[in-house]
């Protein structure tokens, strides 16, 4: 297909976008097409749906981590479950303190990287995140911003790690 563009740029173009899991990269798109009032607001939109990512009844996990930690004002729960085709689907929960910029990368996140494995998500580079909150955000709330991916690249590696040990006994 001929977007119009050089064939040197469509080939970086394609290969940033191969950088980041499907899901994760069409909310990327989504947050560098808005204006910054506009990335501020659907920031706030995903924060409100943040919910949507806790675990429901019925599902079972491989690994379960909920804790304090330093860097969050509350109890955060990362949940994990790898499928029969090693793609993960992970869920959060988030303590009523938890503040808004770290419950819309929750919502992001979880949405962003089901279904890709865990060392894809390991593999992830953090640079997207100020893709989407932007520059001044992550500046003020550098620590916030990237405490969620922290947390979901933790339990994909003792999930791996517990999976090489398996394979080992």
């Amino acid at each position: 297909m001929n977007t119009g563009l050089p064939v040197s740029i469509r080939t970086i173009c394609a290969k940033i976008s191969d950088v980041y899991p499907n899901k994760l990269n069409q909310i990327i798109t989504l947050f560098e097409s808005l204006p910054e009032d506009e990335r501020r607001e659907t920031l706030v939109s995903y924060a409100d749906n943040a919910k949507k990512q806790e675990p429901r009844e019925s599902e079972k996990f491989d690994l379960v981590d909920v804790r304090k930690d330093e860097e969050c004002t509350d109890t955060v729960g990362v949940y994990l479950h790898a499928d029969e085709h090693g793609k993960a689907h992970i869920r959060m929960t988030l303590g009523p303190e938890v503040q808004t910029l770290t419950r819309a990368m929750t919502a992001i996140l979880c949405k962003g990287l089901d279904g890709s494995t865990p060392q894809e998500i390991l593999d992830l580079p953090s640079d997207f995140v100020t893709r989407i909150v932007g520059t001044e955000l992550v500046r003020v709330r550098s620590q916030t911003v990237y405490y969620v991916l922290t947390r979901i690249k933790s339990i994909c590696k003792v999930w791996m790690d517990r999976q090489r040990m398996a394979h080992v006994a």
